[in-house]
C-alpha cells in the first residue's frame, strides 16, 4: 500500500500542470427580477454549436464554458470575458447571480431550449421536454457551477497510481464520501423564492411573504427540493471500475420505469420524452461528480469512456457564489484542486450499495442542516461530529496545499486551505449564513430582492470594465461561425428523425 505522501511526491512533476475548466449556468432575467422570456440572443451565436456560450434546460438559461487552463486565474479571466461579452449583447437583461431561481412564471410559460431544425437539435429539445414531464420545469431552472479537473495524461504511467481510469474512479469514490465538506464550506442556497415550490410538498419554513428557507441549510440546490427524486434515488451507480460504472448506467438507460411509461412517449406527432426508461440519456444522471471523456463528433459518451477511458472528472456540487461576479472565486478553485488531489491520493476502498446510500444521506443532511450545532454524520458503523471529521480532512489537505505551492510558487494554495479551516470553525462566515444574513438584514427577508441586487451589481461592474477589443472580436467571430455551423448541420441531415432517434437512443451504439 502506497501512503498519500508518497503519492503526492510521485505527482510532484505534474502539480504545476493541473488542468481545469468551468461551466457556469445562469438565468437571464429582466430588470424586475422575473425570468426573461426572450429567445437566446442572436448576437451570442448558435446554442447548438457555440463552444463557449450555449443554453442548458431553458431558452432563458445560459451556460458559459471556459476552455482548459493550467492556471486558475487564466480560467477565471476567460470566464469573465464570456460574462462581459454576454452582458454587452443582452440589452437590459441580467444573469441571475444565484443558484436558486428568480421569480418564475407558470410551468407552461418557462421556455424549453431550442436548437434549430436538425435531428440532433430536435433530440436535444425532446430530451428537455422529457425532463419537464419527469421533474417539472421549475426544478430544471436551478443553476450551478461545474468544475472540470484533470492531470496530464502522460503522467499516469509513472505516478504509481495505476491507469488513469482506475485512478479517476478511485478519486470519484472518495469524492462521494467527502463531498459533504464542499456543501458545508461553499453551499450558498439556503433560501428560495416561494414560487419555486408552488403546488409541491416541502419542509421549508417561511421567512417572509415571498421567501422560504431552512435555518441551517447550506445548499437547497443539492437537497430534496433540488436535483433529486424517486427515480434518481433508485440509481445505485458503482464506481469500482469502468465496466461496473458503464453497466450501471446502461441498466438505467434500458430499464423501463412505470411512472415514465405513464407519461407516454408521444402525443400525436409531438414527442413527450426520448424514452420511457429510468434515464433518457446519460446526462440525466444527476451525480455529484462524473467521469468524463471528450467525445468525437456524434459519439456516445459511454462508448467514449469504454473505448478510451476516463479523461477528466466533472464536479457538480458547487453552488453559484452570489458574492462573486462570475460565480466562483480563485480561492475556491484552489481549494477544489487540493480537495480533488486529496481524493486521488488517499486510499479508496471499493464502494458498496450500502455505502452509496450512506454517503448520499450524509450529503442530504449537510445540504439541509449543515450549520446546525452538534450535527453528526455517519462514518462506517459510527457517528462522528461534522466539525471533527471536517477538521481531520482539512489537516490531511494541508501537505497537499504545501506541495502545490512548492510546484507553482507562492502561498495561494495554503491560504485557500487556511481560509476553509477558518470558515469551518465559524459557521456564521459560511456563504450560506452570509446569504441568509443579507436577505434578513438588507432586503427585509426577500431572497429575490437579495439576488436581484447582487445581479444588478455584477452587471454594472462587468459593463464598467472594458472588454478587450481582441476578446470582443474573437467572441463575435465565434458567434457568427457557430451560426454557419448550425446551418451546415441542418443542410447535411439525410435520415428521418425517427430513424435518427432509434440510433441515438441505442446505449450500445457508437454513434449518438
Amino acid at each position: 500500500m502506497i501512503d498519500p505522501e508518497s503519492r503526492i511526491e510521485a505527482l510532484a512533476p505534474a502539480l504545476s500542470r493541473l488542468q481545469r475548466g468551468v461551466e457556469k449556468e445562469g438565468l437571464r432575467v429582466r430588470p424586475d427580477g422575473a425570468l426573461a422570456a426572450t429567445p437566446h440572443p442572436s448576437a451570442l451565436g448558435s446554442a447548438l454549436t457555440h463552444p463557449h456560450i450555449t443554453t442548458d434546460f431553458s431558452e432563458s438559461q445560459l451556460e458559459l464554458i471556459t476552455g482548459v487552463h493550467a492556471d486558475p486565474e487564466r480560467c477565471l479571466a476567460e470566464l469573465k470575458e464570456l460574462h462581459q461579452f454576454v452582458y454587452r449583447n443582452i440589452g437590459d437583461e441580467m444573469i441571475w447571480a444565484a443558484s436558486m431561481p428568480c421569480r418564475l412564471p407558470s410551468e407552461s410559460e418557462i421556455p424549453i431550449a431550442r436548437y434549430g431544425s436538425s435531428n440532433i437539435a430536435r433530440a436535444k429539445t425532446v430530451y428537455r421536454t422529457g425532463l419537464s414531464h419527469r421533474y417539472g420545469r421549475r426544478m430544471q431552472m436551478i443553476s450551478g457551477i461545474h468544475y472540470n479537473f484533470s492531470l496530464p495524461e502522460a503522467l499516469w504511467p509513472v505516478a504509481g497510481l495505476g491507469d488513469a481510469s482506475s485512478a479517476y474512479l478511485a478519486l470519484i469514490r472518495n469524492f462521494r464520501r467527502h463531498a459533504w465538506l464542499l456543501l458545508y464550506l461553499f453551499g450558498a442556497s439556503p433560501a428560495v423564492c416561494a414560487c419555486f415550490v408552488e403546488g409541491r410538498r416541502h419542509s421549508l419554513q417561511k421567512l417572509s411573504r415571498d421567501t422560504l428557507y431552512l435555518p441551517f441549510a447550506t445548499s437547497l440546490r443539492m437537497g430534496r427540493i433540488g436535483y433529486l427524486g424517486e427515480a434518481q434515488d433508485a440509481l445505485s451507480v458503482s464506481c469500482n471500475d469502468l465496466e461496473s460504472y458503464a453497466a450501471s448506467l446502461t441498466d438505467a438507460l434500458t430499464r423501463p420505469y412505470p411512472p415514465y411509461e405513464a407519461i407516454g412517449l408521444r402525443d400525436g406527432d409531438d414527442y413527450r420524452q426520448l424514452a420511457t426508461t429510468l434515464l433518457q440519456i446519460e446526462n440525466e444522471y444527476y451525480a455529484t461528480i462524473r467521469p468524463k471523456r471528450v467525445i468525437r463528433s456524434g459519439e456516445r459518451p459511454l462508448h467514449a469512456l469504454r473505448e478510451r477511458g476516463v479523461q477528466y472528472v466533472e464536479v457538480r456540487v458547487m453552488d453559484v457564489d452570489p458574492f462573486c461576479e462570475v460565480g466562483i472565486a480563485a480561492e475556491t478553485m484552489r481549494f477544489l484542486d487540493v480537495f480533488l488531489l486529496h481524493c486521488l491520493t488517499s486510499d479508496s476502498p471499493p464502494d458498496t450499495p450500502q455505502e452509496i446510500r450512506t454517503v448520499a444521506s450524509n450529503a442530504q443532511l449537510v445540504a439541509a442542516r449543515g450549520r446546525e450545532p452538534g450535527i453528526e454524520l455517519r462514518l462506517g458503523e459510527r457517528r462522528v461530529a461534522l466539525g471533527e471529521w471536517g477538521g481531520r480532512l482539512l489537516d490531511e489537505c494541508a501537505p497537499i496545499a504545501l506541495a502545490l505551492d512548492d510546484a507553482c510558487g507562492g502561498h495561494a494554495y495554503r491560504e485557500a486551505v487556511e481560509a476553509a479551516r477558518r470558515a469551518a470553525g465559524d459557521p456564521a462566515s459560511l456563504p450560506s449564513a452570509r446569504v441568509l444574513a443579507a436577505v434578513r438584514n438588507e432586503h427585509e427577508g426577500s431572497y429575490v430582492d437579495f439576488a436581484l441586487a447582487r445581479s444588478l451589481g455584477h452587471r454594472d461592474a462587468m459593463l464598467a470594465e472594458p472588454l478587450s477589443p481582441e476578446a470582443d472580436t474573437r467572441l463575435a467571430a465565434l458567434a457568427r461561425t457557430s451560426v454557419e455551423e448550425q446551418q451546415r448541420i441542418e443542410a447535411a441531415d439525410r435520415i428521418p428523425f425517427e430513424t435518427f432517434l432509434q440510433q441515438y437512443l441505442d446505449p450500445h451504439s457508437v454513434v449518438a
